[in-house]
């Protein structure tokens, strides 16, 4: 039940008993989920943390197109969207990519006095700095750390101002205190879409699909999905990335609401048909060809399409088929001794359900994953994922690179797919890329999604075995920042509640 009389969403340790450690296989994971025995465990030693403010909502909150976006934070915690704001104007225009298009984001610069004192009046001020400025449609306040240690009345502030306001303030409560798992961010910006964004139907959309995605899918994906839905004579509602605020509003017009990620985006769907009776799937995604046609067939259930996707999907099988038979015989004939070529994947739960299927289709074997966090949500999808594969050691791990390199040189795979933070994991003689494009990626390989983006991603994965230069250039130009006794330990449980020497593995 979500309850949108709250100012908020519980986090994902108390609606889904999240965690973000674990070691051994998926089938005992899994065992473990139902028995109500999965618990947060302390690290020790702990290199790293996925803040639920900046790592992924910052990015994307910044390219809704017709917004404001203030952080109510320490100027530092507006950084990422310095960054973003490059990576996402590589997309050319020709590719869609909105002519008019930037970011307007402002912040009120936390500062010593304000955690004392407070900086309601500098929010204010922002707001209203925001309505001068950009003439938004909606503002949207992001927390922080800061403001949620020190009780700042949020929506106070927002009730005082915004009969004075023409935008919509949407206040999020997305303070990186609040969790460790990152996707509670995700489930607070939906929560707030929810409550201060989505406007009752006017009239209800037969052709129009919401399709909510994850940061890593690209712009590529956005066409492909586009162009499938299309052939389907359907319409892609896309959120959150450079929708308008409208496209927020009509969400509740929608014929279903269909997931690119469904961990992301699981918290919207449920709103969405509790508050407005928009039905919804989260299984499957479009990743792969088997699970790109069952999602259109899921699509057609709700759409009334069902004799016309058959046809769709005769087609698009019939021409991207026989090009995936083509890349899985290549994998075959790498290793000679006609053992499977062997990945390490870096996921995230979403990827967990989507990629390991897709590597299976591939004909590779993935006998170890990293998974960034792990929740109750998905229990059911990853048993039938293990049905599907075979079991396989699973390693949930937020950006700790250092285990992250100790399980690559452990399993010591044919190929290391990898994410940021990954460490030492590239110091290795076999092969070593990404396991997914930046969104500002324009270029036809980068696709990962539909039929098309099955073909580019597995063809891009083949290349990866051709060219080893930066391996071999980092492993002969870099210092591996681990002792050779980190590598020795048996797992990478080393680090959970123990206590942590000096002579303890790191240089």
């Amino acid at each position: 039940m979500i309850d949108l009389k709250e100012n908020t969403c519980p986090t994902r340790e108390q609606r889904a008993n999240g965690i973000n450690a674990y070691f051994g296989k998926a089938s005992e994971l899994i065992k473990d989920a139902r028995e109500g025995k999965l618990v947060h465990r302390e690290r020790s030693f702990q290199q790293n943390s996925g803040c639920i403010l900046n790592f992924y909502l910052t990015v994307r909150v910044a390219t809704i197109r017709d917004a404001v976006m203030i952080m109510h934070a320490p100027v530092g915690c507006s950084s990422p969207a310095l960054l973003y704001r490059e990576v996402y104007r590589r997309i050319p225009v020709g590719l869609g990519r909105p002519e008019k298009f930037d970011f307007h984001w402002l912040t009120t610069n936390f500062n010593d006095k304000d955690v004392v004192f407070g900086a309601v009046d500098k929010l204010k001020f922002a707001i209203q700095e925001a309505e001068d400025r950009y003439h938004p449609k909606a503002i949207i306040i992001l927390t922080s750390c800061t403001s949620g240690i020190i009780g700042e009345d949020i929506e106070g502030v927002v009730n005082d101002i915004q009969p004075e306001i023409n935008a919509t303030i949407v206040p999020v409560h997305c303070e990186g205190i609040r969790s460790r798992i990152v996707q509670t961010g995700y489930d607070a910006f939906w929560h707030s879409i929810l409550k201060y964004l989505v406007k009752k139907p006017q009239k209800k959309q037969k052709d129009l699909v919401n399709v909510a995605s994850m940061l890593s899918y690209t712009w590529q994906d956005r066409r492909e999905i586009t162009r499938l839905l299309a052939k389907l004579e359907l319409r892609a509602n896309f959120i959150p990335e450079f929708a308008t605020v409208e496209q927020f509003e009509i969400l509740s017009e929608a014929a279903v609401t269909a997931p690119l990620c469904p961990t992301y985006t699981e918290y919207l769907s449920k709103g969405l048909e509790q508050e407005y009776g928009v039905p919804y799937f989260l299984y499957p995604s479009p990743v792969g060809i088997k699970n790109t046609s069952e999602w259109l067939r899921k699509i057609a259930s709700y759409t009334g399409k069902e004799s016309l996707v058959e046809q769709v999907i005769a087609e698009e099988e019939n021409e991207w088929v026989p090009k995936m038979e083509a890349i899985r015989n290549e994998f075959q004939k790498i290793n000679p001794d006609g053992e499977a070529f062997t990945v390490l994947g870096s996921l995230g739960q979403g990827r967990l359900l989507t990629q390991t299927p897709y590597f299976h289709e591939l004909g590779l074997s993935m006998p170890v994953t990293i998974c960034q966090d792990f929740d109750d949500l998905v229990v059911d999808e990853v048993e039938k994922v293990v049905e599907e594969v075979g079991d396989f050691e699973i390693v949930v791990n937020t950006f700790q690179a250092a285990e992250v390199s100790h399980t690559a040189r452990k399993h010591d795979p044919d190929m290391v797919l990898s994410c940021p933070f990954m460490g030492s994991a590239y110091k290795r003689e076999k092969g070593q890329t990404r396991i997914h494009a930046l969104r500002g990626d324009g270029r036809d390989w980068s696709a990962q999604a539909g039929y098309t983006g099955a073909v580019a991603c597995g063809n891009f994965l083949l290349q990866s075995t051709k060219n080893k230069a930066f391996q071999k250039t980092m492993l002969s130009k870099t210092e591996d920042p681990y002792h050779k006794w980190w590598y020795e330990q048996p797992d990478t449980d080393y680090y959970l509640g123990k206590k942590v020497s000096k002579e303890d593995g790191i240089k």
